[in-house]
C-alpha cells in the first residue's frame, strides 16, 4: 500500500508539476552541451555544465508555458492526459540523453588526440549523468524558492493592483531579489575569498629562491626593492633563465646577462610610486644602455610567461631588458569577466615614463623599444599606448600573445581582415603594420614588407580566451566558418545559448591544455614571432631550428 501512495505521489505531484517543453527543451539543450567546444573537459565538469544547459532549456520551457497561460490560450498539460503526455516526455528525453551520453566520450576525443592526449575513461558517461542530475535538482529547488518569493511578493501587491500586473511585478520583485543576492553577495564575496587567497598565494616565499647575489637583479642587497615584496611570481620571474653562461653555453658566443626588472604588487601603494620604482631601478641596472628593452604587462595574477622570455633573451644574447609592474592578484579569465580593463592605468603609466625618457635619448644609441603582453597583459599593453601618440616617434614593435577578445586593436584587424582570410588567422590589409601567427609560421604572408613599426599577434585557433564571444549565444561565430583551425575538433557546431555556455566553461579551462594548444603557449611558437618583431642578428634557419628544440626540452623538463 505504502508503494502504491508513493507512486501517485510521484505520478501525481512530482511529475504532475513537470513542464513537458522544458523537458523537451531541457533535454536538447543537454544533448547540445556534451559536443565539443575548444578546450577538452573532464567528466565532472561536464556533468556541471550539462546539468546548467539542462535548467536552461528547461527554464526556458517554463517561461514559454507561463506565458501561454497568461495568455489563457488553451493547453493540453493539464489532468490525467497531461500527466500521461509527460511521463512519455520524460521517457523519450531520458532516452535522447543516454543516447547523447554514449555519444559524448567520441566527441570529448575529437578534441583531445589531436592535442596529444589519451582517450576519456570507459565510465565517463554515468559520472557525467550523476553530476548533472545533481546540479538540476538543485536548480531546480532554487527555481521553486523562486516561484515561492514571486508569489509571496505578488500576493502583497493583489491588494492595490490588477491580477496580472501584480503576477508580473512578483517575478519582477523576485528577479531583484536573486540578483541582488546573488551579484551583490555571492558574487561579491566570491572575489574578494579569490583575491584574498590569491594574494596570499602570492606572498609566499619558494624555499628555493633566494635573494639574487648579483647585483643587478630586482630584489638584491643592491636593488631598490625588496625580495619579500616582489611577490611569488615577481620573485619567479626575476629568477628564471637564462643566465649569462646558460646562453654562451648554447649560442658559443658572448653573451650578458639578461635584465628582469619587476615591481610587485606590495612594492609601493600607489601606481605612480611603483611606476616611479620601476623606472628607478631600470636606470639603476642600464637598462637604457642594453640593444633591446621590453615593457611587458604580466597577466592578471602578474606572471610572466617563461615560454616568452626566455626565446627573446636568446635570441639576443641577453643583450635586453625587460621591464614588467604587477597590477593585481586575479586570474585572467576571471578578471575579463568582472573588469576586462583592469590594469589598463599601471600599464599607460609605465609605459609613458618609459617612453618619455626613451625619446629624449639620442636615437643612434638608445634601444629598440618593444611592447609585450600575454592574455589580459596583451589586452592592457595594447591600452598603454596611443598610435597616434606616438606616430611622430614609434616604438619598434608588440607582440601581443593569447589576445582577449575585448582587445581593441585585435577586434579591428580581425574585422576588417581580407576577404577569404579566416577569422582565426585574419590576413590584416596588406601586413605592413600587423601580422597574425599561430602553430604554424604565418608571419610571411603579407602583400608588403614590414614598415617601421611592427605588431605581431600569437594565437592558438583553440584559445578561448581569443575566441570567446559573448554574441555566440545568439549567432555562430565567425572563427567556425570554412576551414578550422589546428586543434579544433571537426565536430564542433554552433548551437545557441549553448556554445556561449561552453565557451564561457573553456575560458576558465584555457590553461589546462598541452602546451601548444588552448592558453598555453610554447616557446617555439615564441621563436619565430620575436624574430619577425625585433630582428635579432647572427640567426641562420638550421640555428633557430635548434634553438626551437632546446627551449621546447627545457620548459618540458621544468
Amino acid at each position: 500500500m505504502g508503494g502504491g501512495v508513493s507512486t501517485r505521489w510521484f505520478e501525481g505531484r512530482f511529475i504532475g508539476s513537470l513542464c513537458g517543453t522544458g523537458l523537451w527543451l531541457g533535454t536538447l539543450f543537454f544533448a547540445g552541451s556534451l559536443t565539443p567546444s575548444l578546450v577538452p573537459r573532464d567528466a565532472a565538469l561536464q556533468g556541471v555544465l550539462s546539468g546548467v544547459s539542462f535548467g536552461l532549456g528547461y527554464g526556458i520551457g517554463v517561461a514559454l508555458r507561463a506565458l501561454w497561460r497568461f495568455l489563457q490560450l488553451p493547453g493540453l498539460d493539464e489532468g490525467r492526459l497531461g500527466t500521461a503526455l509527460k511521463l512519455l516526455a520524460a521517457a523519450a528525453c531520458i532516452g535522447l540523453a543516454a543516447a547523447f551520453l554514449w555519444q559524448a566520450s567520441d566527441w570529448q576525443n575529437s578534441i583531445r588526440v589531436p592535442m596529444g592526449l589519451p582517450p576519456v575513461e570507459g565510465a565517463r558517461p554515468a559520472v557525467v549523468g550523476l553530476v548533472a542530475s545533481l546540479v538540476v535538482l538543485v536548480l531546480i529547488l532554487l527555481a521553486r524558492l523562486f516561484k515561492v518569493v514571486a508569489r509571496r511578493a505578488a500576493w502583497l501587491i493583489d491588494h492595490v493592483a490588477p491580477r496580472r500586473v501584480s503576477v508580473l511585478a512578483g517575478i519582477a520583485v523576485a528577479a531583484v531579489v536573486f540578483w541582488a543576492i546573488g551579484n551583490g553577495i555571492v558574487l561579491q564575496a566570491g572575489i574578494r575569498a579569490l583575491d584574498s587567497s590569491y594574494s596570499r598565494l602570492d606572498a609566499l616565499i619558494d624555499d628555493d629562491l633566494g635573494v639574487p647575489e648579483d647585483t643587478l637583479k630586482t630584489g638584491s642587497e643592491a636593488s631598490l626593492l625588496r625580495w619579500d615584496e616582489l611577490g611569488r611570481m615577481g620573485r619567479s620571474a626575476v629568477s628564471a633563465g637564462p643566465s649569462r653562461a646558460e646562453i654562451e653555453d648554447f649560442t658559443a658566443e658572448p653573451a650578458l646577462e639578461p635584465l628582469r626588472i619587476y615591481v610587485g604588487l606590495n612594492s609601493a601603494e600607489s601606481i605612480g610610486e611603483r611606476v616611479d620604482l620601476a623606472f628607478a631601478e631600470m636606470q639603476r641596472v642600464g637598462a637604457f644602455g642594453r640593444s633591446a628593452l621590453v615593457v611587458t604587462t604580466p597577466t592578471g595574477t602578474g606572471w610572466l610567461d617563461p615560454a616568452s622570455q626566455m626565446p627573446l633573451e636568446y635570441l639576443h644574447r641577453g643583450d635586453i631588458a625587460t621591464v614588467a609592474v604587477q597590477y593585481s592578484y586575479m586570474a585572467s579569465w576571471l578578471t575579463l569577466m568582472v573588469e576586462p580593463t583592469y590594469g589598463a592605468d599601471t600599464a599607460k603609466q609605465l609605459f609613458r615614463k618609459v617612453y618619455d625618457h626613451w625619446r629624449q635619448l639620442p636615437e643612434a644609441t638608445r634601444p629598440r623599444l618593444y611592447l609585450h603582453g600575454l592574455s589580459l597583459g596583451a589586452l592592457n599593453s595594447d591600452l598603454s599606448v596611443d598610435l597616434f601618440d606616438v606616430i611622430g616617434d614609434p616604438f619598434q614593435g608588440a607582440l601581443w600573445s593569447g589576445p582577449p577578445f575585448s582587445s581593441r586593436t585585435w577586434r579591428q584587424a580581425t574585422a576588417q581582415r581580407l576577404p577569404g582570410s579566416p577569422a582565426w588567422l585574419p590576413r590584416f590589409r596588406d601586413g605592413s603594420v600587423v601580422r597574425f601567427t599561430g602553430q604554424d609560421n604565418a608571419l610571411h604572408e603579407a602583400a608588403a614588407p614590414w614598415g617601421p613599426l611592427r605588431i605581431v599577434y600569437l594565437q592558438y585557433a583553440s584559445d578561448p580566451i581569443t575566441f570567446f564571444e559573448a554574441n555566440s549565444a545568439f549567432r555562430s561565430p565567425d572563427w567556425l566558418r570554412g576551414t578550422r583551425g589546428p586543434g579544433v575538433s571537426p565536430e564542433l557546431r554552433w548551437y545557441p545559448l549553448i556554445t556561449f555556455l561552453q565557451l564561457a566553461l573553456d575560458m576558465v579551462l584555457a590553461t589546462s591544455t598541452p602546451m601548444g594548444h588552448g592558453h598555453v603557449y610554447a616557446p617555439e611558437h615564441y621563436v619565430d614571432a620575436w624574430i619577425e618583431v625585433t630582428q635579432p642578428q647572427g640567426w641562420p634557419a638550421e640555428r633557430i631550428e635548434t634553438l626551437k628544440r632546446h627551449l621546447r626540452q627545457r620548459m618540458d623538463n621544468g
